[in-house]
């Protein structure tokens, strides 16, 4: 192993001054908004010091190059000390980092993509270590790529699940082109952390995880550029450096001490900043140009993907929807090798494994740790390195919930699919039911819905997400559902399916899947009676089509029956009364699943929780008497 070679002293001290720069900028950037973290910011001032003007390689100019190493401020409270770093890089003048926090400002309270130098957003703590873990995931295994990844921390978050998640993924992995470091700085928000100042416990634990370990001192630039060149020859393993830092270091009266998390220094900054300048000893350019990068990668365009064949079902075949996904990603993956399926543990349910079946390489498991795999896939999507798909049930989904609505802030364009949707699932009970999910992900903005009720739809939406921007959703059930569509149907984002009509229509019936089937079935019934109706298909929840959905309205007098399996709250019912709000003259009543299920048959729960055939056709006369 190459040995460390000492960089001599004027360039150590170079690094001492900019990290007293950059708390100099800190301080005055979070006075002039009044807010922020100035003595979060103080406490690694030398680690990023040291990570951008001797660790890393990069192209200043060209901040989203995809040969550069990544940086993920996972701590991103300190947000102003990330601005102060590009500052002093050239990116931005000094006089621009007091617009911190602004409204015309996108140097926000924390980062976000709208910065070109930010690849996620952070700030809602423990998720940086997730997408860095699925960054360097890509550049090993799919990249092939000599970038590296870092990532910072702060020693409160590290007891956030999610972190300890991306331990164990990275390790398993053996992800040797990350790098995580924790500013273990001992004090939180309200109080000292768990563990305060026990490096040697932080040691252990990371140690016992498979990560090679430093622990430095966090204000030593020397010892940080040894642990930093040291972890850059490590093979087999991801490296933690464990730097031993002071909240508000070089502040005397504040350093080390509570009840100064996320307070602008006000009355005392000119002060303090007097006794920072102090220990400058170069005060003008300090002359530092970041290493360029090794040229290996070009940057690949988003979208143009396709299946490599069309759907080929007969008409009335009863495929289930989730198989027809698993059918869709092997046919999109065949096209493109950039196309990525991850999973968590669930890939022989949700059939994700047909990718993997196609090609090894193009499939990620990610075990049973969902708020990893939400934040590794947004991770793996990052630069538009591949294109992700990201499946396990519906229902497990919720526990990442707040991934996913990062997810969104972060601008990713990643695809999730949840399978094993609603009640129709049965005998397992409600524990593995998915009837909040559409609530969940129609919260999102920006975030596509999908909801398809046979298996050529669904193929379609596989094909449609993968070159959607922003986060999609794919809601995909359980049990066989019949072939309504023939192979050649095609299918838009925000266009629904008239699935049944007649000019005697009297009701518009809307229903998804297992609950589509169920109105036709109806349908049938009604008309016996001398009733009909007109079936529904929305495809997408959001946007949903509003025009065919009035339209189809006014041909029926108004009248709109929502069949879901789905809770009322958020689901489709909520999304279509919401659609014809403004319209006169319309009603709407509503079918869904009104309370905590059980286990039983499908057929049955359809039945005793009043989606079913039967309650359809009860529910259709009782509106024809309003």
């Amino acid at each position: 192993m190459a040995e460390y070679h000492k960089l001599d002293a004027g360039r150590l001290q170079a690094l001492k001054d900019i990290a007293n720069r950059l708390r100099i900028h800190s301080i005055r950037a979070t006075n002039a908004s009044n807010s922020g973290h100035p003595t979060s910011c103080c406490s690694i001032a030398e680690v990023m010091s040291t990570l951008f003007f001797y660790a890393m390689k990069y192209n200043a100019e060209k901040p989203r190059d995809p040969n550069n190493d990544r940086f993920i401020l996972s701590k991103g409270h300190a947000a102003p000390v990330l601005y102060a770093t590009w500052a002093e890089v050239g990116l931005y003048s000094a006089q621009e980092l007091l617009n911190l926090r602004k409204l015309d400002s996108d140097l926000e309270g924390h980062p976000t993509p709208r910065l070109p130098f930010v690849d996620v957003a952070t700030g809602s703590l423990g998720q940086g270590l997730s997408c860095a873990a699925g960054m360097a995931y890509v550049g090993k295994y799919i990249d092939h790529a000599s970038y590296r990844v870092y990532c910072l921390l702060g020693d409160g978050e590290s007891v956030e699940g999610s972190v300890w998640e991306a331990l164990h993924f990275s390790s398993h992995y053996q992800l040797d082109n990350l790098v995580a470091v924790f500013d273990i700085n001992r004090l939180g928000q309200s109080e000292p952390t768990s563990l305060q100042h026990r490096m040697d416990v932080y040691d252990q634990r990371l140690k016992a995880f498979g990560w090679n370990t430093y622990v430095v001192d966090g204000h030593d630039v020397e010892s940080l550029c040894k642990a930093f060149y040291e972890a850059s020859l490590v093979k087999g393993r991801p490296t933690c450096i464990l730097a031993k830092t002071f909240k508000g270091k070089g502040l005397p009266g504040i350093e080390d001490l509570d009840n100064w998390h996320g307070k602008p220094l006000g009355e005392k900054a000119d002060e303090y900043i007097a006794l920072i300048e102090k220990q400058i000893v170069n005060v003008g350019p300090h002359g530092f140009t970041p290493s360029l990068p090794t040229e290996e990668l070009s940057n690949i365009p988003f979208g143009n993907l396709h299946l490599s064949e069309a759907p080929g079902y007969k008409l009335g075949e009863k495929v289930a929807t989730r198989l027809a996904y698993g059918t869709a990603l092997a046919k999109l993956g065949k096209n493109n090798k950039r196309v990525l399926a991850l999973d968590g543990d669930t890939k022989n349910s949700t059939f994700s494994i047909k990718l993997k079946e196609v090609d090894p390489k193009q499939h990620l498991e990610c075990f049973i740790a969902e708020q990893n795999l939400v934040g590794v896939a947004i991770g793996c999507a990052a630069r538009n390195r591949t294109v992700t798909f990201t499946s396990t049930f519906a229902c497990f989904f919720s526990r990442a919930f707040d991934q996913l609505r990062m997810g969104a802030i972060s601008q990713t364009d990643a695809n999730f699919c949840g399978s094993h949707a609603g009640i129709s699932i049965g005998e397992d009970g409600p524990s593995q039911m998915g009837l909040e999910d559409l609530a969940m992900f129609r919260a999102i903005p920006g975030c596509t819905v999908f909801y398809p009720s046979d298996a050529v739809s669904t193929e379609r939406a596989v094909e449609l997400a993968a070159n959607a921007k922003g986060l999609c959703y794919i809601r995909t059930s359980r049990p066989n559902s019949s072939v309504l569509y023939g192979n050649g149907e095609e299918f838009q984002i925000g266009k629904a399916k008239v699935v049944r009509e007649s000019a005697r229509d009297q009701v518009t019936v809307v229903g998804a899947c297992v609950t589509l089937e169920e109105a036709l079935k109806a349908a049938a019934q009604l008309e016996a009676d001398g009733i009909s109706i007109r079936v529904l298909d929305l495809f997408t929840i959001k946007p949903l089509d509003t025009s065919t959905l009035i339209f189809s309205a006014r041909k029926t007098g108004g009248r709109i029956l929502v069949v879901e399996d789905h809770y009322p709250e958020g689901g489709i019912g909520e999304a279509v009364a919401a659609a014809v709000a403004g319209e006169r003259d319309f009603v709407v009543k509503r079918l869904a699943v009104s309370g905590i299920p059980r286990s039983g048959k499908p057929e049955e729960l359809l039945d005793l929780f009043g989606i079913s055939c039967r309650h359809i056709v009860n529910a259709v006369k009782e509106l024809l008497k309003l």
